[in-house]
């Protein structure tokens, strides 16, 4: 596998664990249950984790591209700017959910410290998905705003 491969399997973790650390998190603090509380925490956790890999195979996924026709530079600068950003993000969310998993550890995590990870974890789903957009037009003109896709139906052309 390429390295531009590794990059897309690992950056889909993130993005998807984050909104379901969330929503499993939400859950959890509603119906105070702790084993979904703990749940969360730890997808949150991997999610952080699986975002930092995600930025460091980046850079050799971008170097595979560079000599590709129909991939705009710019479109890469973007998604890799964002991405940056995206990450220590989701790096203070993984820093968080360990901390409230260590005060989970030591007795409860706090209605405070838990909507806080919630909200934030929120917020980074939707930095994620920026990043995803923007990954996903450097790939897929039919995404990019403005782009005109021929050929998607032969009666047009």
């Amino acid at each position: 596998m390429s390295d531009a491969h590794w990059h897309l399997i690992v950056s889909h973790l993130p993005v998807l664990g984050v909104p379901f650390g969330a929503a499993l998190l939400a859950a959890g603090l509603w119906w105070k249950n702790v084993t979904l509380q703990r749940t969360a925490l730890v997808v949150l956790l991997l999610a952080g984790l699986a975002a930092g890999v995600a930025f460091l195979t980046g850079e050799p996924a971008e170097h595979m591209l560079e000599n590709m026709v129909g991939r705009p530079e710019s479109l890469i600068e973007s998604h890799e700017e964002a991405a940056l950003l995206a990450t220590i993000a989701t790096g203070m969310l993984a820093c968080f959910a360990a901390t409230a998993l260590w005060l989970l550890r030591r007795g409860g995590l706090g209605r405070r410290w838990g909507l806080g990870t919630m909200v934030l974890a929120v917020g980074v789903s939707l930095a994620l998905a920026w990043v995803a957009t923007l990954g996903g037009r450097i790939s897929h003109p039919e995404v990019r705003p403005g782009e005109q896709v021929y050929g998607a139906n032969p009666a047009e052309d």
